[in-house]
Order: C-alpha cells, then sequence, then structure tokens
C-alpha cells in the first residue's frame, strides 16, 4: 500500500498514458473520455472522482467502504458510475479503478493490448 490520498494530478498522468483516452473541460470539470464516452469526472474542487463502474456491483462497493465510495447523484444513477473520495484511496487503488473504467469503454482488443504490456 502506498501513502493514501491521491490527486487529480496522479489520476491525469494515468489516464494520459491510456490509449483513445483524453481531457476535457466541460462547465469548469475536468472529464476523461474515450470517444464521446465519459469513463472519469472530477467534482469542481477535484476532490472527488466519478468513474465508470458496473451498475450491478456499484452498491456492494459502496457498501464494502462507505468512507472512500458512494453513489452518484440521483440524475446519474442510469449509468454505469460510482463516485470516490480521492484523499481515501492510495496510488495503486487508483490504478486500479482508472484502467477498470478505462477497460469498460475501450474495444477489447484495445485493452488487451495494454494488458500484453504491462505484463511483460
Amino acid at each position: 500500500m502506498g501513502r493514501a490520498g491521491v490527486t487529480i494530478d496522479d489520476v491525469r498522468d494515468l489516464a494520459s498514458t491510456l490509449e483513445r483516452s483524453y481531457e476535457v473541460l466541460v462547465r469548469d470539470r475536468v472529464k476523461f473520455r474515450v470517444g464521446q464516452i465519459v469513463y472519469l469526472a472530477f467534482s469542481r474542487d477535484d476532490s472527488l472522482m466519478g468513474f465508470a463502474f458496473p451498475k450491478e456491483e456499484r452498491q456492494a462497493l459502496v457498501d464494502s467502504e462507505p468512507h472512500k465510495f458512494m453513489l452518484p447523484k440521483a440524475g446519474d444513477m442510469r449509468y454505469n458510475w460510482v463516485v470516490v473520495r480521492l484523499a481515501e484511496i492510495d496510488h495503486a487503488e487508483m490504478t486500479e479503478l482508472v484502467v477498470d473504467a478505462w477497460r469498460m469503454v475501450v474495444p477489447k482488443k484495445v485493452f488487451n493490448a495494454y494488458q500484453h504490456k504491462v505484463d511483460q
């Protein structure tokens, strides 16, 4: 386990290396997309990060660590989405969340190529 707490810059450093991922600013909020699909979004104060996550698993995630994770606002419940407090996770957890969110929005062959590179 690394130090607790990551920043938007830590996330940016990783997300910018993922194939097809790019950063946008929408209504003063940083988001990361693949094509037109948002897979990461930050609160205006950069303390919270929403990320793509399977709907059917999110309640279990939130229940397992409610100090870290929260459900999205009511209007976003229809999406595959969860929110995490960046101050509560370490670099390894952030990496897992970001890569898994990105994996949900890229073609399988793109993720497989990334995984092959990481495994070498």
